[in-house]
């Protein structure tokens, strides 16, 4: 049964390793283990049979809002809810933190819409754009496209089947 929950210091690894599996396909961006150490608290897992098949994490930017990052589902799970599970997760964390929206930076913007989220303009987040994307190497070529959710429209993030 898929569990997801909390993550833990033990599941560094299996975080790292998945971010990197993905990071490597240009997927996604690298996440260095440390950094992953150091955000460890935003992290939820998804676990199959013990095993992490998946994580994602909530950082938080600011009073009123947060972004999904380091969202990483394995192959063999890919299309079964787990990364809808996940972010639902993430909104949830963002609800009970009184945040209003929630934005992701993505290379698969049709994912983000079908769990509830809307294409925006990166320049909606200020915040961002000039403390992180300007240190990316990719800040001039960037190719993530943003997306976002407002908690204030009282959007439902439930997934069937992703629990």
């Amino acid at each position: 049964m898929l569990c997801i929950e909390p993550a833990r210091l033990s599941d560094a690894d299996d975080i790292h390793r998945l971010v990197t599996f993905w990071a490597d396909r240009g997927d996604m961006l690298h996440r260095p283990i440390g950094e992953i150490f150091e955000a460890i608290r935003d992290f939820k897992v998804a676990r199959l049979g013990g095993e992490v098949v998946g994580c994602g994490s909530l950082h938080i930017m600011g009073s009123d809002l947060a972004e999904v990052r380091s969202l990483a589902v394995s192959e063999s799970v890919q299309g079964k809810g787990v990364g809808a599970g996940i972010v639902a997760a993430c909104v949830d964390d963002a609800r009970a933190f009184g945040l209003e929206r929630v934005f992701a930076l993505t290379y698969r913007p049709g994912f983000f819409e079908k769990v509830g989220f809307r294409l925006a303009n990166v320049m909606e987040f200020p915040q961002k754009v000039w403390n992180e994307c300007v240190r990316c190497p990719f800040f001039t070529n960037c190719k993530e496209v943003a997306v976002v959710m407002d908690l204030a429209d009282g959007a439902d993030l439930s997934v069937p089947g992703a629990g």
